[in-house]
């Protein structure tokens, strides 16, 4: 307060205590907002969890970036018989896994009568 907002007897007016008063409050309230704001931890965690995963989709989206890059240069050397020779091997695993899985059922069936023999001893 300044000299000429108080009166004569060096007292601030009634008008000048209500906007004071207002002025107070309104800093209190702002100050509470600020403390309840602060020991909102739910919502901290939540804004916290929104910035990780922003990250976690940029970084996402350069590694696939990546990736496509270092696939293409590979591509690019890669002389063209043995990209051909590379996906008759691929075609042939596919066609050839029931052998496979046969071999491995058998497999399977043997060590569990051996085990069961063991067992029986």
């Amino acid at each position: 307060m300044n000299d000429e907002s108080q009166n004569t007897m060096g007292s601030p007016t009634p008008e000048e205590l209500r906007e004071q008063v207002e002025r107070t409050r309104d800093e209190l309230g702002q100050t509470v907002e600020a403390l309840a704001g602060k020991a909102d931890v739910k919502a901290q965690a939540k804004e916290k969890a929104a910035a990780v995963k922003e990250q976690a989709a940029s970084a996402s989206a350069q590694i696939r970036e990546k990736t496509a890059e270092a696939t293409r240069l590979v591509k690019d050397k890669t002389p063209e018989p043995l990209w051909e020779k590379a996906e008759q091997g691929a075609k042939a695993a596919r066609d050839n896994r029931t052998p496979l899985l046969a071999g491995g059922a058998l497999l399977i069936a043997f060590l569990l009568i051996r085990r069961g023999r063991r067992h029986n001893r």
